[in-house]
């Protein structure tokens, strides 16, 4: 999650969306007062920004935290942080409903089959025996599956902009130019760990059957398909 109060915009990070690469390519525009979650690798590029924004985030320096927060904080005597996937209600809560109903909202989505195998292959990656991927899928949940709750507030959908994953370098160009950012926005190289074959050769029935009961929502939003490919070109 970025709420960039010099640029007034906020990205909601939804899960198995590159969403630490998107963080890493706009945290030049980011400003001391701002906030940032999530990985090691994002923060330090904040540090090195002369940000240290997880640990400010903490000690109340930056936003407002609720109470609850506030006492983690005293309780545990250390730098209390913010989880990385935030729900567009959870961060209208911390920035109060001035700053979230007056800033540009964004966040990035992706095709559920594809989400879901590359899930899957994160979460499975350093077993030595990987269980079926329709048991992963069984038990995985609905906040590991989909990301709609993310960025809807009751349903509704709660952020401005939703960048297709699938164009995702020219959809996060566009919102630079919208919001005439100061700093380029250059996506760090994406690097290919897990199985690349197209999810409709590694999903049957009942793995397609879960995803499509799980993610109904944003199937029906933004119009998702089932690809299938030719045999020839698995």
């Amino acid at each position: 999650m970025i709420v960039c109060h010099r640029h007034r915009f906020i990205f909601v990070t939804t899960r198995q969306t590159t969403g630490t690469r998107v963080q890493l390519a706009l945290a030049d525009n980011c400003s001391p007062g701002d906030l940032m979650t999530g990985r090691e690798t994002a923060n330090d590029v904040a540090r090195a920004h002369g940000s240290n924004v997880e640990s400010a985030i903490g000690s109340g320096r930056f936003g407002r935290l609720r109470s609850l927060d506030r006492l983690w904080h005293l309780v545990r005597g250390k730098q209390a942080g913010l989880p990385k996937h935030m729900s567009a209600t959870e961060i209208r809560d911390v920035v109060g409903t001035a700053t979230w109903d007056s800033y540009f909202k964004f966040c990035v989505e992706r095709n559920p089959w594809e989400k879901a195998v590359a899930l899957y292959d994160r979460r499975t990656r350093g077993l030595q025996k990987r269980p079926p991927i329709a048991d992963f899928l069984a038990k995985a949940g609905t906040e590991s599956l989909s990301n709609y709750h993310l960025y809807t507030i009751d349903g509704v959908l709660a952020v401005d902009r939703v960048i297709r994953y699938e164009h995702l370098a020219a959809e996060l160009q566009a919102v630079h130019n919208l919001l005439n950012l100061a700093a380029p926005v250059v996506l760090p190289p994406e690097v290919h760990l897990d199985d690349r074959r197209h999810y409709s050769t590694r999903l049957g029935a009942t793995e397609r059957a879960i995803i499509d009961a799980v993610c109904k929502r944003e199937i029906e939003t933004f119009g998702y398909g089932f690809a299938e490919i030719a045999p020839e070109n698995r």
